[in-house]
């Protein structure tokens, strides 16, 4: 008697912040792209974020080549809000009196 095959899904999950994660872990769809993209092998990625197993890592990676085109856009939008992020912060009062403040520390005057 043959058992049915079933197909896993994807161990992909989306958070209150719209950010896809590795199943029940906080790490993201992002790092392990990012780490893919750099060469590294699955099991390196695996031994960098040991929570996701390394099935999981091999199924994102697969998830990502199989749908460039859309990580590749939510990677983008993912970008520009934390660039967004990093401006607004930038702009803060307490930001540029802090970073005074450190340059301050940091050139002895301080």
């Amino acid at each position: 008697m043959s058992r049915a095959v079933v197909a896993d899904p994807t161990p992909l999950r989306r958070d209150e912040n719209g950010v896809l994660r590795m199943g029940e872990t906080r790490v993201s769809l992002d790092s392990i792209v990012y780490r893919h993209r750099q060469g590294d092998t699955p099991a390196e990625i695996h031994e960098s974020f040991p929570d996701v197993p390394l099935a999981d890592v091999y199924a994102a990676i697969s998830y990502y080549l199989r749908h460039q085109e859309e990580v590749a856009e939510y990677l983008a939008a993912r970008e520009a809000e934390a660039e967004r992020i990093r401006r607004e912060v930038d702009s803060r009062p307490e930001t540029q009196a802090l970073r005074a403040k450190l340059r301050a520390l940091r050139e002895g005057q301080g």
